[in-house]
This record gives structure tokens, C-alpha cells and sequence, in this order.
């Protein structure tokens, strides 16, 4: 039999290396993030996997996998713990190597293989690590899978039948390569920035965007993991304003930045500016709906309020679905509406038939701009950026609060935004008219401005966005009526950016 799992251990003891240790905590609402060896032993990643075979064999799902690793110090160890929990389930798995998460995914298609589990903390810092699951391609693991995962994990509830098998599969990259760079190449000459935060995506993106025929710049591709710019996050303004300094050096036409794990893009425009990812859904909803006019695409509740109210997407016939942060939620919901696109203000975009798969890929996301350039050769990316209309909107700030608490925080924030609603309580100077509670609380009043708190799904933090479409004035306004509520609860600490 083996143990069950512990929620701390003492590094370099008996104890240590005996036993699995797994934080409760790690198991997040649609993937798992651990801090490794403080959170997190190779016993309890073996652990992890045992519980991830035992779950998908009584889904009734085909116990295969492929797996794959970012480019981490501690990944390849990780993954192969992982492997070995699998096996032990009797799970057969196809090992690609490293890669960027898109590519596990491609290979669910590739190799057609039901399952996935990628070894990968994303955009976290370094010491993190994590696993991005699904067993329904191309959708990942939500909350319930998630909350049944970690009931099998922490029980040690495992059926341990043996019979697994292994392979690794040789030069994968070759095919999902193949698989992008199979199309013609681009019209319009466009030289652009490749950023990656010597993040994963470094060994891969700049291929790509030659092959479809950009002059590439690249910037901080040579892979390095323990991130010594910044993280590889492009929703991070450190990240952006590095993008946006290399395109004002080289005359870049467009700047694109990559996360650790490569599932997500950022924009920064040919002038310098660093657009938001919400904003650039926009600018894609619009391209994209000239081709496919009544199209749905599905936004997360931290995006802008444009794509229900821009005039132009309006007269397309355009719908917009709110829904829940998480590329999980997001994924599912693409898929369930059968949308021609999902977008996140993070920069997970998700697109289905005829532009992707339905998952998160940074890659296509960076192709989909592209094409958007190449198809409006007339205009620049500040062009077309400059055509929506203007609203004043925060980057996502993130106020430190304890996985423990964070839940308990945002459900007595929606209860105080609750009352202010019930007595007619005005926030920025305008009445409350909306409270949108499909994930966290968006506030939102009579003249369009809004203000979001939900707490993250991947760390021990709260998230706070804040837009108005009347200036920028009202969006700061909005945020210090924001704060100060959040500021109620002592849990809370300091915030790693504001406006």
C-alpha cells in the first residue's frame, strides 16, 4: 500500500524521503501548482500520478497519455515521478519531451491519444512547478475533475494495477512544426519581436515565424530557467515594456511575447504601446468577423466591455459570452458553445475550427495577428489599436492573499458590494446597475465603468481590474473604491503593480 500523502515534511530528514508530501493547496481549479520541495516531493508527484490514472480509468476514458516537460531544473525529474505514478495505474504513455504546453496538447490530436498531462508551473517563478491535465481533448480538467483528483491523492485511494507502457516519441517538434508552418507564407513584409523570457517558447517560436515568413527579432530566447530578466508572463509589465523597448529600437512592424509554457501571446504595438490582451481580442473578434459575421466568442470576466458594446462587432451580429477566468473555463466553454473564439485579458486565447483545435496555443494566437497584419496590409497595428473605441483599463493586479483565506476574502467582498447595490450606493460617481458573480464580482455601473476582485486560481493571490470607457479618471476613481472594500479584510497584502 502506499502512504498517504502528507501536507508538509521537513526537507533533508528521514521523514522526507520516505513519505509523499502534497499540499492540499496544490490542487488549484483547473490545474495544479506546487512550490517544489517546499509544497511539493518527488514522492508526491509520484502520488499525483498514481491518482491521475486512477481517476481517468474511472471516468471510463482510455488510460493514455502523452506528457511532456517545460524547460525547468527540477521539470524532467518531475515529469518522470509523474510517469512512474502512471505506469503504476496501468496508464500507457507517450513521453514528447521538452515542449510548451500547446504541443502536449497537438499531441492528443497528433498521436490520438485521449489523455494529457504536462509538467509545467507556466509563467510562476522559478522553484514552482505544476500539471495541466485533461482527458477530453481538446478540453482540460475543471473544478470537479480537479476536486476528485485531489480526494483520490490526499485518500491514497489508488488502484494500482500494474501493466503500464512507456515510449518516447523522437523529434515531436518536427510535427507540430509541420503541422503550423504547412500554409502559405505571408503577403506583407513584417519584422517582428519574438520574446520569450528564456522561457520554454525560446526553442520553438522563433522557427515558426520565420517559416511563415517574418523577419524575426528575437529577444531573450536563449532558454534559461531560472528567468534572470523577468518572468516569462506577457500580462507582467516588466515583460512588456522589455518588447516594447526592442521594437522601438529595431522598427518592428509588431512585438510578440510568449509565456514560460508558451500558451500565451502578448501584443505590443509598432509605436511602442502595450496592448492589453483583452483589447487585442478585440482587434481579432473584429478581423475575424468580417470573415465570420454572427460569430460568438467567449471573454473572461476580467476583459473589457467592449466586445458587448463596440459598434463595430455590434453590426456584425457578434455575441459575447462572459464567463469564467481559467483557461479550463474558457476551453470548455469554447467548446461548448461551439464559438469561433475564446479570449482572455491574461492571453490564453482558445480558437476552434478553421483557425485551431479549440486549445490555448500562443503560437497560433501569434499567427492569428499575423494573418490580421498581413489581411489590413494598408494599416499598422497602432492603426488598427487606434480604430477601438478608447476605454481606460488596468493591467491585472494581484494583492497578496493566502490560498487558505483567498475564497473567504472575495465571498465577504461580494457581500459588501451586495448591500451597496441593495441601498443604492454610487461607486465612481455613478450608479451600480450590475453585479456579475459568474466568477469573483464585477461590479458595474450605469456609465459603462467597471471593477473586478475574484481570486487567482494559480497562486496565493487576490485579482483586481479595474476599465472605463469615460476616462481615465473614472477608472482610477473606480479602483480606489475597489481597493478600499478589499482593504477591509487584513488578509490581504500588497499589490505586485497598480495603476
Amino acid at each position: 500500500m502506499f502512504p498517504i500523502p502528507q501536507p508538509a515534511l521537513s526537507p533533508n530528514t528521514y521523514e522526507y524521503e520516505s513519505f509523499p508530501m502534497v499540499k492540499p493547496t496544490g490542487f488549484r481549479e483547473y490545474d495544479a501548482r506546487w512550490f517544489f520541495g517546499k509544497e511539493l516531493n518527488l514522492m508526491g508527484v509520484q502520488a499525483v500520478g498514481m491518482g491521475l490514472g486512477t481517476l481517468v480509468k474511472r471516468l471510463g476514458v482510455k488510460p493514455e497519455f502523452v506528457t511532456g516537460h517545460d524547460f525547468r531544473a527540477y521539470s524532467a525529474s518531475i515529469k518522470q515521478a509523474l510517469v512512474n505514478g502512471l505506469l503504476a495505474t496501468g496508464c500507457t504513455v507517450h513521453d514528447i519531451g521538452l515542449c510548451m504546453s500547446p504541443m502536449a496538447y497537438f499531441g492528443q490530436f497528433e498521436l490520438d491519444v485521449p489523455c494529457v498531462a504536462m509538467v509545467t508551473a507556466s509563467h510562476n517563478d522559478n522553484g514552482w512547478t505544476g500539471v495541466k491535465m485533461g482527458a477530453q481533448r481538446p478540453v482540460t480538467f475543471g473544478p470537479d475533475e480537479m476536486s476528485a483528483l485531489k480526494e483520490i491523492v490526499l485518500a491514497a485511494d489508488f488502484d494500482l494495477t500494474g501493466g503500464g507502457a512507456y515510449s518516447f516519441v523522437p523529434n515531436f517538434f518536427d510535427r507540430y512544426f509541420k503541422d503550423l508552418t504547412s500554409r502559405p507564407k505571408i503577403s506583407r513584409k513584417l519584422k517582428v519581436v519574438a520574446a520569450c523570457g528564456n522561457g520554454t517558447a525560446g526553442a520553438f517560436a522563433p522557427q515558426i515565424l520565420e517559416a511563415l515568413g517574418c523577419e524575426v527579432v528575437p529577444l531573450d530566447t536563449e532558454l534559461d530557467y531560472t528567468f534572470p530578466k523577468y518572468n516569462p508572463n506577457p500580462e507582467d509589465m516588466e515583460m512588456l515594456h522589455a518588447i516594447a523597448a526592442k521594437v522601438k529600437e529595431t522598427g518592428a512592424d509588431v512585438g510578440l511575447g510568449f509565456d514560460g509554457d508558451g500558451d500565451r501571446c502578448g501584443v505590443v504595438d509598432n509605436n511602442g504601446n502595450e496592448i492589453f490582451a483583452d483589447k487585442i481580442g478585440v482587434m481579432l473578434a473584429r478581423d475575424l468577423s468580417k470573415l465570420h459575421p454572427e460569430a460568438t466568442f467567449v471573454v473572461d470576466v476580467k476583459s473589457t466591455g467592449l466586445f458587448a458594446s463596440d459598434p463595430e462587432l455590434l453590426a456584425r451580429g457578434v455575441k459575447a459570452d462572459y464567463w469564467k477566468t481559467g483557461h479550463s473555463h474558457i476551453k470548455r466553454r469554447v467548446a461548448d458553445l461551439n464559438a469561433l473564439a475564446g479570449f482572455e485579458k491574461s492571453g490564453h486565447f482558445f480558437f476552434n475550427a478553421p483557425i485551431g483545435r479549440g486549445y490555448d496555443d500562443g503560437l497560433v494566437t501569434a499567427i492569428a495577428v499575423i494573418d490580421m497584419l498581413d489581411r489590413n496590409r494598408d494599416k499598422s497595428m497602432a492603426d488598427l489599436y487606434d480604430e477601438l473605441p478608447k476605454t481606460w483599463g488596468s493591467p491585472t493586479m494581484s494583492p497578496h492573499c493566502d490560498d487558505e483565506v483567498k475564497y473567504r476574502v472575495v465571498d465577504t467582498v461580494l457581500k459588501r458590494f451586495e448591500a451597496k447595490k441593495a441601498s443604492g450606493d454610487s461607486m465612481a460617481g455613478s450608479p451600480i446597475v450590475d453585479l456579475v458573480t459568474v466568477n469573483g464580482i464585477r461590479v458595474v455601473t450605469e456609465d459603462g465603468t467597471w471593477g473586478l476582485v475574484r481570486a487567482s486560481s494559480n497562486k496565493p493571490e487576490l485579482v483586481v481590474v479595474v476599465e472605463s470607457p469615460i476616462s481615465e479618471a473614472k477608472m482610477h476613481a473606480m479602483f480606489k473604491e475597489i481597493d478600499a472594500v478589499v482593504r477591509e479584510n487584513p488578509e490581504v497584502g500588497a499589490y505586485n503593480q497598480t495603476i
